[in-house]
Order: C-alpha cells, then structure tokens, then sequence
C-alpha cells in the first residue's frame, strides 16, 4: 500500500510582493509558515521550497543510510546529514534546483572507513531511485497539464471561431 504524505501552500498576490504560507496537516510540524520572494531569494525570516526540498532530502538520506547500515549487519549510534541546495533563480522557465550536496558525519561502531564509504553510497543509490519516481511523476504531471492547456487552447478557438461566424451572419 502506497503512503501518502500531505504539505499545503497558500499564496496571494504577484510573485514580488505577495506571500504564502505552507503548512503540514498531518504531521502538524507547522502550520501557516511564512514564505515569500523575499523568503526564498532574500533574507526575511521565513522557509522557501529549496529549504524544505533540502530538509527532506537529508531525513531521506539519513534513514535510508541507517537501513542499508542494518542490512549490513551496523548499527549507527548517530547520523548527521547537511543537505544543501543550489538553485538557479532564473525566471525562465523559473527558479530551478540544480543540485544537492550532502555531506554526512556518522558514529557506527566496527565499521571501517571503505566499508561506510560503500554503504553510503548504496544508500546515496536509493536515494536516487526514489528522486527518479518523484521526476516521473512530476513529469507526469506536466505533461497532463500540457494536454489540459492544449485543451483549454483548442475549446476558446472554437468558441472564438463560432463568434466570429455568428458575427459574420449578422453583418
């Protein structure tokens, strides 16, 4: 059975000047978080998407590599992971994360260093499959969305093509 996990945003006004606020249902971690243009590419107190992407993806990260640690027979006393995200600010086709650097600092008993190198990277593997079900899906997504456009495109031609010969029997 699938989960499913929920995360709200809110939004009003133009992309300068207006704000939002996202919130997180389920889990009530926080409600009605600030956001805004100056949130994400200034410095007002506040959380972005790039942020949020970021957190995730180090919680993703650190439990994925505590599983293949089990799987190998470690028990990690402690795992610390920094995830950091680059994004280009463009606004065409718009603000874009280009990259997502991790840097971890684990404590796990009889390890050694190769063997927590090779493991980390299992993990860093499962990671990406799990990155390349979301892209589907947001591929997904805008292609639905590209037919819904192509749609909505061809029905006002229609409506304008039948106005302009109604205008045509009238004249």
């Amino acid at each position: 059975m699938a989960l499913k996990r929920i995360a709200t945003a809110h939004w009003e006004g133009d992309i300068q000047t207006g704000k939002g606020a996202m919130s997180t249902p389920q889990s009530g971690l926080f409600a009605d978080q600030n956001y805004s243009f100056k949130t994400r590419f200034g410095d007002e107190k506040g959380t972005n998407p790039e942020e949020l992407l970021a957190a995730a993806h180090a919680g993703c990260f650190s439990m994925a590599l505590s599983a293949v640690l089990g799987r190998a027979g470690f028990t990690p006393t402690r795992i610390d992971t920094r995830a950091e995200a680059t994004m280009d600010p463009g606004m065409s086709p718009g603000p874009t994360v280009t990259g997502m650097h991790l840097t971890v600092r684990a404590s796990v008993p009889d390890i050694s260093a190769e063997q927590f190198a090779e493991i980390a990277n299992a993990a860093r593997v499962e990671i990406a499959r799990s990155e390349n079900a979301a892209k589907a899906d947001g591929e997904k997504a805008r292609s639905e969305a590209v037919k819904a456009k192509a749609e909505a495109d061809r029905k006002r031609a229609e409506l304008a093509a039948e106005a302009n010969q109604k205008r045509e029997e009238n004249d």
